[in-house]
């Protein structure tokens, strides 16, 4: 399978700060991937360099095989939902719906008037007096109906309800079934997307600390819990991404895969393996560098 996305060693700073730093992933045609991080782990950085809207410091990001910066022809056929979308004062959904066709060659209006049925977006209030889950309705609807080759979804429905939520996974699965793109998308709320997703992405401080297909990611880490001596004596030898206690007992993640092996020197140590979930991965990552910067301290 080619690759729609790849990023290549991207560095993109502002100032002193880097919001990507050696940044290093690539999305292939004609999947789901997710891209997981931490608030400031990069995530809108890189998908401002993908749509075109921001180019890289350094290294290079490739689009549909181009560069996306300044590339009308890539650019028309890139979709880019950010989480804090504007529309200009006045506008209402239809002064939406009007124009949007004219940058997404491959619109649906069948998608886009099913979307606005079932999540009730109001069409005679003006978009800047929408709730925070009316205006992520808006965005999704540009987001799915724009059938765009490469569609970048940046927390596509805060401020929606579980039922608009279930809605949103039901039409891009339908349509994505029917209509085959390229998706990434960002969120939080793992648990919910992790289904649709066929590879994952995780980034933090700037940098891409997984990148594997989905089922993979979740025997990248274990938990490991007991009483804190046995724990730390099991864990000697992996990596600890996340450590917690609570009362006489801890918890900790450590990075490898949970096998019989290590399924034998938990016995022997007295303590109890469990696996990771996605979301719990993607939270072990974030916590990763503060866990080894406080174990380094204590030894």
């Amino acid at each position: 399978m080619s690759n729609a996305i790849e990023l290549r060693d991207v560095t993109r700073k502002f100032g002193r700060v880097s919001a990507a730093d050696s940044m290093d992933f690539h999305v292939p045609a004609g999947s789901i991937t997710g891209l997981l991080g931490r608030n400031g782990a990069g995530k809108t950085t890189a998908m401002a360099m993908i749509s075109g809207q921001d180019r890289p410091s350094s290294g290079s990001v490739e689009v549909l095989g181009g560069n996306p910066f300044e590339n009308s022809e890539i650019l028309r056929n890139i979709t880019f939902v950010r989480d804090n979308q504007r529309y200009p004062d006045g506008y209402k959904l239809h002064h939406v719906l009007r124009i949007a066709p004219d940058f997404a060659p491959n619109w649906s209006t069948e998608v886009a008037e099913e979307l606005v049925e079932r999540l009730h977006i109001p069409s005679r209030v003006q978009i800047t007096k929408f709730s925070r889950g009316q205006v992520s309705s808006v965005a999704i609807v540009l987001g799915l109906a724009s059938r765009a080759a490469v569609t970048l979804l940046d927390e596509p429905y805060l401020g929606l309800d579980v039922t608009a939520r279930a809605t949103f996974h039901e039409m891009l699965l339908r349509d994505f079934a029917e209509h085959p793109r390229t998706v990434l998308l960002s969120t939080h709320l793992i648990e919910e997307s992790e289904r649709m997703l066929d590879r994952v992405v995780i980034v933090d401080r700037g940098r891409t600390v997984v990148e594997c297909d989905a089922e993979e990611a979740r025997k990248l880490a274990f938990t490991v819990s007991g009483v804190p001596d046995a724990v730390d004596g099991f864990s000697a030898g992996y990596r600890v991404l996340r450590s917690q206690g609570v009362g006489g007992l801890k918890s900790v993640t450590v990075s490898g895969t949970l096998d019989g092996s290590a399924g034998e020197k938990a016995a022997r140590h007295n303590v109890r393996l469990a696996p990771v979930s996605l979301q719990d991965l993607v939270a072990a990552h974030g916590e990763a560098e503060t866990t080894e910067q406080s174990m380094g301290a204590m030894s």
